[in-house]
């Protein structure tokens, strides 16, 4: 296991947190990413990850079609049976549209991703981001502004 799955790992969990706490009235409101509302925003979010990381492993994760909760907690199921596989992170991918890329390069990036739109998730939802949220920003060394 890599300190890039841990944190990608944990930045996933406090999403998962935050979307169950979404009372069943409130997933279609207004997010920070004016494109989306709260539901709009996990599909985004399962989208990225199946686009970036679960396709080009091969995977396919097993979704139910309207709960967002289920839908997530089903791609993050895929994503870490994927990535647990030994030798999974440096495994070469084709990615979608072209190119190669690894899981381990595409991290990084999908777990900033997490945190911002854990963030976003929360504040379209009057929630406090989830303490593993912040622990997961101060990991990778950013100064976030919570509050703003």
């Amino acid at each position: 296991m890599t300190d890039l799955i841990d944190r990608h790992r944990h930045a996933c969990a406090a999403f998962s947190r935050v979307a169950a706490l979404v009372p069943a009235d409130q997933w279609d409101r207004p997010t920070p990413c004016t494109e989306w509302d709260a539901r709009a925003l996990v599909e985004h979010v399962i989208g990225f990850h199946d686009f970036l990381l679960l396709r080009p492993m091969g995977v396919r994760a097993n979704r139910p079609r309207a709960d967002p909760v289920a839908r997530w907690e089903a791609t993050r199921a895929a994503i870490f049976a994927a990535l647990d596989a030994p030798g999974a992170i440096d495994q070469a991918t084709d990615l979608p549209g072209g190119g190669q890329s690894t899981p381990r390069r595409m991290l990084a990036a999908l777990t900033t991703e997490m945190l911002v739109h854990s963030w976003d998730l929360a504040r379209a939802t009057d929630q406090s981001p989830a303490p593993e949220v912040l622990e997961a920003a101060r990991a990778y060394g950013r100064d976030l502004d919570w509050r703003a």
